[in-house]
């Protein structure tokens, strides 16, 4: 079983997955094991925090050809694992969804106990989050810095973020939520009127920002659910 972090340009993205929603007991040869019952697999690569050693709640699968990562991003996503639905997709949408316009949020005063887990399960609920995850901020000893990010695919789903949980509590304390700035460092967030434009005629040219159609399986599935999966 190949675990090792595959360069960019090993790794054939329309042969890939990405799975998400992980729960801490999840471990790379668990969703090895799954992976395979949709085709053929080279490798799965779940990211560790180099402080915890433990994966940050996603990962990637490899398979050998690309219809099998098509079969396992139907037949594989929203299947329970220690009681959470993951998450899973073809890493190429993931790139094409990265062509986003500027749907990003910023979270502010967090709670230290808050991870990226908890933050993305938190946001999930209002649209797509671009990448499957959201980020938070960290120290060199991978102490949280109390802020993080989430990038959705739509403002539609930001501007509901924004409104329904800023100033709401996450674990104890009372979180901040608006726009995040742009990075180009003049001052200004991001959910302008020229975004949106930008993000409306992205639409009309075919550039979308919405995840595969999810849970469609063929008439007799062939995934057999490994026992304790």
């Amino acid at each position: 079983m190949t675990t090792r972090p595959p360069l960019e340009n090993e790794r054939n993205q329309e042969a890939t997955v990405y799975i998400g929603n992980l729960d801490e007991e999840v471990t790379d040869r668990i969703i090895w094991e799954l992976m395979i019952q949709a085709g053929p697999v080279i490798n799965v690569f779940l990211p560790k925090d180099r402080i915890t050693q433990r994966h940050q709640g996603y990962g990637f699968c490899e398979f050998q050809a690309e219809q099998d990562a098509d079969y396992a991003s139907n037949v594989m996503n929203q299947i329970r694992l220690y009681g959470k639905p993951i998450r899973v997709n073809k890493a190429s949408a993931n790139r094409q969804r990265s062509l986003e316009v500027g749907a990003e949020i910023f979270i502010g005063n967090l709670d230290a106990m808050v991870d990226e887990p908890t933050l993305t399960d938190t946001f999930a609920r209002f649209g797509t989050i671009l990448g499957g995850q959201a980020k938070i901020a960290r120290d060199d000893n991978g102490q949280s810095k109390g802020y993080g990010f989430i990038s959705f695919d739509s403002f539609e789903s930001s501007d509901a973020a924004i409104e329904a949980m800023n100033g709401q509590f996450l674990m104890n304390r009372e979180c901040t939520v608006n726009y995040a700035f742009k990075k180009d460092g003049k001052g200004e967030r991001h959910g302008d009127e020229a975004e949106r434009l930008l993000a409306q005629q992205a639409k009309k040219n075919n550039y979308s920002l919405q995840p595969p159609i999810a849970g469609v399986a063929p008439t007799a599935p062939r995934v057999m659910m490994a026992p304790g999966l």
